[in-house]
């Protein structure tokens, strides 16, 4: 594997030194305020974009923060038939800066944040909430509108519109259904950004063929940590009596219902059998020290407060799948979803198993599964990826299907984090691949230095971390979702 890395850094000193002239200095922030462009505040050239609103703009030192609304077709193949506002912002640095384009894939915070491409490149940082997350959804809804082709062709049109004003070169980037989506999105507009950082994205390519998971929960951590969690997981299911009066007692606390799943017995196994799962997603070898250890011997707290704190009981309540509906309409049409078996757990415990998507999505509104999507994406990526880095943590069970290159890819690289879980990130990578994969960021981004271009392991982000601006949390999206 190094010496591997180390012809990999080789190549990228060789096409570092064949990039575009220029390139060394783009870091320098070009003079302004000769231009009639530079003399107009950022605030009025955004508004100047037809379609654009502020919704509001927030300070932050160093920085101009806008939260605004832009009018999207909500049919790009017939932007007559109507529109909605989708909601973007804009952390501002200075338009001669390149520029990071990032989506979750879900809700987009109005919080300032920046993703870790963004502090690699010292850039600005366009955010977008995906196409039917309140509030970026049309109304009336016509939920087959939501699909990945369209979704791209909602950052391409806000691409456009921006492009003018932030001239510089692009990145996409997104972690988990984000990274999924930076995929998509290069995958239908691969003229528009200058590379692509994908964290932790799923590939589910045959979604009925999901032997990856089981292997995957085989092996990962230690054989302790697995045989704990596995027994907490079956003890659950062996308590369901008492433990679902308790979850009946805490859903009339808090006014839960559970009409879309179909009850609170199909509720509480689904959140049960998330258990080991979330436990990998969100938590670290280390965590397992507050695993029960002796399961059988435990409380009925002990075990409810166990897989409320990873599974949590409220996520498959009406009200803790009503924000995640366009997740799990996607799911269920175009991106797959996994199943997984439990062999260390009786037949006769489990009455329903992993619940297909349709399950978490009111029956009103129609779904049927395209199969060809995810398998186009992936063919696509595999002969044509050209600027794109995959970045996984080893521990993450979304790893155990993951993009792949082939032999048409071109600058374009896999990584897995040692030891890390969803959260994984360069900064978490082997030192090796940590530099090559900041040294092709910043040649992507056009702000590598000559120093950079000729030895990559000098490769550093530019701009000095911000604990307010760059602490994230992996984002606790309740489990199984990406």
């Amino acid at each position: 594997m190094r010496k591997a890395l180390r012809w990999l850094l080789a190549l990228a000193v060789l096409i570092g030194t064949l990039s575009t002239a220029g390139a060394a200095t783009a870091a320098q922030p070009e003079a302004t305020g000769s231009a009639s462009a530079a003399d107009t505040d950022i605030k009025d050239r955004l508004l100047a974009i037809p379609g654009m609103s502020l919704i509001q703009e927030k300070p932050y030192t160093g920085y101009r923060f806008f939260v605004l609304n832009y009018t999207q077709p909500i049919d790009h193949r017939h932007p007559s038939k109507g529109t909605f506002q989708q909601r973007i912002t804009v952390l501002h640095k200075d338009t001669s800066r390149p520029t990071v384009f990032y989506t979750g894939g879900y809700n987009v915070s109005t919080t300032p944040s920046r993703r870790e491409p963004t502090q690699i490149v010292d850039g600005n940082q366009v955010s977008m909430e995906y196409r039917f997350f309140n509030p970026s959804r049309p109304d009336p809804a016509d939920w087959s509108k939501l699909d990945i082709w369209q979704a791209a062709s909602d950052q391409h049109r806000i691409f456009k519109a921006l492009k003018a004003i932030y001239g510089q070169k692009w990145l996409s980037t997104g972690g988990s259904k984000g990274g999924m989506t930076a995929t998509y999105y290069e995958r239908f507009y691969p003229r528009d950004m200058d590379g692509v950082v994908a964290y932790v994205a799923p590939n589910d390519v045959v979604n009925d063929e999901d032997s990856a998971y089981d292997r995957f929960f085989a092996k990962v951590g230690t054989k302790e940590c697995r045989d704990k969690l596995n027994a907490v997981q079956r003890e659950a299911l062996v308590r369901r009596e008492p433990l679902e009066k308790k979850y009946a007692a805490y859903a009339a606390d808090n006014g839960y219902t559970f009409t879309t799943i179909g009850g609170l017995d199909k509720a509480y196994e689904a959140v049960v059998l998330d258990y080991v799962w979330g436990f990998w997603q969100y938590s670290l070898l280390s965590d397992c020290d507050s695993i029960p250890a002796d399961a059988a011997h435990a409380t009925d707290d002990a075990i409810w407060d166990s897989v409320d704190t990873i599974s949590g009981f409220s996520a498959y309540a009406d009200q803790g799948l009503e924000t995640y509906t366009p997740y799990y309409y996607q799911a269920g049409t175009q991106l797959g979803a996994p199943t997984i078996h439990f062999p260390y757990i009786e037949k006769k415990l489990v009455r329903y198993g992993y619940q297909a998507p349709r399950n978490f999505v009111p029956r009103s509104i129609p779904m049927k599964f395209r199969p060809g999507a995810m398998r186009d994406v992936d063919g696509w990526v595999r002969h044509h990826a050209r600027h794109m880095l995959f970045v996984y943590g080893q521990n993450d069970p979304w790893g155990a299907e993951r993009f792949r290159l082939g032999a048409g890819a071109r600058d374009s690289y896999v990584f897995a984090a040692p030891g890390l879980n969803h959260g994984a990130n360069v900064a978490g990578l082997v030192a090796d691949e940590k530099a090559l994969a900041t040294a092709r960021i910043l040649e992507w981004a056009g702000v590598a230095s000559t120093a950079v271009q000729a030895n990559p392991s000098a490769a550093k982000p530019l701009a000095k971390y911000d604990a307010k601006l760059d602490h994230r949390d992996v984002d606790r999206e309740p489990t199984l979702r990406p």
